[in-house]
């Protein structure tokens, strides 16, 4: 996700129970074949991966929200993306994968139901931190009082009730943080969580997943998956023959629906985040013909790596990035398919590094320099997600597999 994150998508998608049970004993890996060959269930890179992409995020939006810059690698990327948008790309390529295996798994109902446990308990719990804790603190620093706060039709209630169904539809309070670097660069706009703007299109591709699981597409027709994926790959094509270029939310060349409870969601981003989902998506029902080849995961990041500082990074550089990722997983060292297994701090990070890095900007923790104010929001991040993780999440996912009376 990118900094412009309020105009523009680290969902991403976390989860704990997208794991088939292990078949080998841990360790014993072997050294070639296809994807189904060599995942060993749980003992996989997944976690590790999810936790840098997270990271990436919180480095990525330091430059902008800190300090006004341009976000991390835009220039270097030739304007095409950067850091933190290109991690968000990076989790719906996991979450396409993750996501269709659990699909093909539970039952549509269990499947929503576990869909629902990861993301909404720590995304409502996010929000009221925000509106009835971290507002009223920054409202009485920067006017000394609350006068006011309580109002609406921007005050933090609505904040709440706006954004509570993954679809940010308020991205301010009350003209909040409206001086930071970041609200000077956005015209003077108040943005408290830019980062969540993404978690509506994951949630799109979560019902897209749910309807081709119950019209048994996954089970019988699967190839209609990889024909979708080529077909929403075609447009890609032509958006970079025409020269449209994904600049972030609102991308309004294909325009945009309104969906109940969700807001404004962009046709363009649905396009490119669908096809990432669904190359994910494709790996898993294919994942016996997939090989894992260290010589092709070689070309690919020379293919990945050119598209990136030359040009034509969404048409060369999506496929790539999406075996990059998968054959990353398969061949991460052993310390590291350790990460994630039980404790997955990554949501967290994600749905809260925006939020702290703001409030160290409006408090002045941004006077020390880049790399003091970086460091220190990436270390207060991972306190709120850890606490996140352990008091909200983790006891939300509890739930999972409580049966009905």
């Amino acid at each position: 996700m990118s900094a412009t994150a309020d105009r523009r998508p680290m969902h991403h998608a976390s989860d704990t129970d997208q794991h088939a049970p292990d078949v080998r004993p841990p360790g014993r890996r072997l050294a070639h074949g296809t994807l189904a060959d060599l995942w060993n269930g749980r003992d996989n890179g997944i976690g590790a991966i999810r936790l840098g992409l997270a990271i990436s995020v919180v480095l990525a939006h330091a430059t902008s929200l800190g300090f006004g810059w341009e976000d991390l690698g835009q220039s270097l990327f030739q304007d095409q993306t950067n850091v933190g948008t290109l991690a968000v790309f990076g989790f719906f390529v996991l979450s396409g994968l993750l996501i269709t295996r659990s699909a093909q798994h539970t039952s549509v109902g269990r499947f929503a139901w576990h869909r629902a446990l990861r993301i909404l308990p720590g995304l409502w719990v996010c929000l009221l931190i925000t509106a009835f804790v971290a507002a009223p603190v920054v409202a009485l620093h920067q006017r000394g009082t609350l006068t006011g706060f309580w109002d609406g039709p921007k005050g933090p209630l609505q904040y709440v009730t706006g954004n509570w169904f993954t679809g940010v539809r308020q991205y301010g309070i009350q003209d909040l943080l409206a001086d930071t670097p970041w609200g000077r660069e956005i015209g003077g706009n108040s943005v408290f969580n830019g980062a969540l703007w993404s978690l509506v299109y994951e949630t799109a591709c979560y019902a897209a997943v749910a309807v081709l699981a119950v019209t048994a597409v996954l089970r019988r027709v699967r190839w209609l998956v990889p024909v979708i994926a080529v077909i929403l790959y075609g447009c890609i094509l032509a958006d970079q023959i025409r020269g449209w270029t994904l600049e972030g939310p609102p991308a309004e060349h294909y325009g945009f629906i309104v969906p109940p409870l969700v807001g404004d969601v962009f046709a363009q981003w649905l396009i490119y985040l669908g096809a990432l989902f669904l190359t994910g998506a494709t790996i898993e029902l294919y994942r016996d013909r997939v090989p894992i080849h260290d010589g092709l995961a070689l070309a690919c990041l020379v293919i990945l790596a050119g598209s990136l500082l030359l040009g034509g990074f969404f048409v060369a550089g999506f496929p790539t990035l999406a075996y990059l990722l998968v054959w990353a997983a398969v061949r991460a060292p052993r310390r590291l398919r350790r990460i994630g297994a039980t404790n997955d701090y990554s949501y967290g990070i994600y749905i809260y590094g925006f939020l702290v890095q703001q409030l160290l900007a409006t408090f002045g923790g941004n006077r020390w320099g880049y790399l003091p104010y970086t460091a220190l929001s990436l270390l207060i991040t991972a306190v709120v997600a850890y606490a996140s993780w352990h008091l909200v999440e983790r006891r939300a996912l509890a739930l999972k597999d409580r049966r009905r009376r």
